[in-house]
């Protein structure tokens, strides 16, 4: 364990499973909500409750962390074991109770709730350990959770598991993680606990440079849980033009998982880009390439899978590249005493955009169908790169990626 705790890729590798394991909480509701309609009956209004519940949750925690101080002033490896086991009793609360009942969205609510002492907190972490690969470290962690996220498409497409044994399975991985957790060191670039203060948090708004980090970070969220939420229907809506049935629906769900899952990878090259050639040039072109592929998306909508697929797959990998990159960018603009803080604050907002945007897209296609739903997407990304610019233009920038800005 000693070993473990003094070894920085070890203690990285041991916290990037550790927050998988711990996140699956999260993500087993995306699995479970299709064998839920079919066995239960659970209407369409209480199956997005039972996953935009985890993200309202999730918004709340984060908001209470931010303005109590929480992700600096406690050892960030009990904060997160303890939001684990939390998680992991409150997802198997659900097995005691009838999963069409309000209690399962309230026990939604909470697990996205301690959330925020698991995700925000573990990149605090890793970026504890950076030395000129701060963006890489953090890409590391985003790679993983995003990867995470991708296999809930994975499962459905091969039949589904028994929602039962996914829920109880999530909470006992969620134990597991806040075990493990305990085995990895802090680095040495976490300050010492201060004297916290509520209006600190303001300065995520008040400080330019922070807030036009904040701002690219806003632009990214905007288009990314939405684009999440959505592809696996627009793709079997496309698919359906060209394929039976069901070879339409299979290939669609693997579409996604490969659409997902390529951020896993976007994150963890765009992390060593940015690296070596400055936070805003990654995220300026990440942003670039993903708006345009909303945009372009629709277009392709009917046309050949193969050709939709492929162009999805490259949206998917660059609308995470940049992900990553906007924390790394509040951790090196903010105080060494409120970085946790910071990077709280910044997922609160982020996530309570993406409630907005889920919901959006379906409005969208019923007024003008799919060819034109996610083009309101592009918005985010498009401010988010005006936002980068301007950031890249301030004395401050220099003190990103060691003045690669």
């Amino acid at each position: 364990m000693v070993a473990v705790r003094k070894s920085k890729w070890a203690s990285l590798v041991v916290l990037a499973v550790a927050e998988v394991m711990a996140l699956g909480l999260w993500f087993s509701a995306s699995a479970v909500v299709p064998a839920l309609r079919l066995q239960v009956g659970l209407s369409d209004l209480h199956a997005s409750l039972f996953t935009s519940a985890v993200q309202a949750g999730f918004v709340a925690g984060t908001l209470i962390s931010a303005l109590l101080g929480l992700a600096d002033r406690l050892d960030p490896r009990r904060f997160i074991a303890a939001s684990a086991v939390i998680g992991a009793v409150a997802n198997a609360g659900i097995l005691l109770v009838p999963p069409a009942s309000v209690t399962v969205v309230a026990l939604r609510f909470a697990t996205g709730m301690v959330m925020a002492g698991i995700y925000p907190v573990g990149m605090k972490l890793a970026g504890s350990w950076a030395k000129g690969d701060l963006g890489l470290l953090i890409g590391l962690l985003v790679g993983a959770v995003t990867l995470g996220s991708a296999t809930p498409h994975l499962f459905n497409a091969f039949g589904g598991v028994d929602w039962r044994f996914t829920l109880a399975a999530a909470s006992a991985a969620a134990m597991v993680a806040a075990a493990l957790v305990s085995l990895v060191g802090i680095g040495p670039n976490v300050a010492e606990p201060r004297h916290f203060e509520a209006r600190f948090v303001l300065r995520a708004w008040t400080d330019k440079a922070l807030r036009l980090a904040n701002l690219g970070y806003f632009g990214h969220m905007w288009e990314l849980y939405a684009m999440w939420a959505w592809i696996v229907v627009f793709l079997d809506a496309s698919f359906r033009s060209s394929m039976a049935s069901d070879a339409a629906a299979l290939w669609a769900k693997l579409a996604a998982f490969a659409t997902v899952g390529a951020g896993a990878l976007g994150s963890l090259f765009g992390g060593m880009i940015a690296d070596r050639w400055g936070r805003t040039t990654l995220t300026i072109g990440a942003m670039t390439v993903s708006g345009t592929c909303a945009l372009i998306a629709g277009f392709l909508f009917g046309a050949s899978p193969w050709s939709l697929a492929a162009l999805c797959i490259l949206w998917g990998a660059a609308i995470v590249a940049d992900s990553a990159q906007f924390s790394a960018s509040v951790t090196e603009l903010s105080e060494p005493g409120l970085v946790g803080t910071m990077l709280t604050a910044q997922t609160c907002v982020g996530f309570l955009l993406t409630l907005a945007t889920i919901h959006l897209v379906p409005w969208l296609v019923e007024r003008g169908g799919w060819r034109w739903a996610f083009a309101g997407l592009a918005i985010g990304p498009a401010l988010g790169v005006v936002a980068m610019a301007r950031l890249r233009t301030l004395p401050e920038a220099r003190r990103l990626a060691g003045g690669r800005r």
